[in-house]
């Protein structure tokens, strides 16, 4: 008799394949005509975690949407800028999330 192994996945897992947190980073949030907000502008943050903390934390929830993090030559999109702040490595203490 063959015993069955059921196997859990993390629901955190590991972003990108060695993403440099430390990297400089430069954020482009969306400009969302319909929203009645004053523009983000385009921000560069001496390390992509911070840049992936103010997205995530503080950046108006329609900016985000379409927004775009640019660290090493290497862009991505608001899924991304998520997968990179939820990732096990990501190394700043989580705050609360507007």
């Amino acid at each position: 008799m063959i015993e069955q192994t059921t196997v859990v996945a993390a629901t955190v897992e590991p972003a990108v394949a060695e993403f440099d947190y430390n990297a400089e980073a430069e954020l482009f949030p969306s400009r969302n005509r319909k929203s009645r907000r004053q523009p983000v502008p385009y921000r560069r943050f001496g390390h992509a975690a911070d840049a992936i903390r103010f997205a995530i934390e503080e950046l108006p929830p329609e900016f985000l949407l379409g927004a775009c993090l640019e660290v090493d030559e290497a862009r991505y999109n608001s899924g991304g800028i998520r997968r990179l702040y939820e990732s096990t490595d990501y190394p700043l203490i989580r705050g609360a999330v507007t």
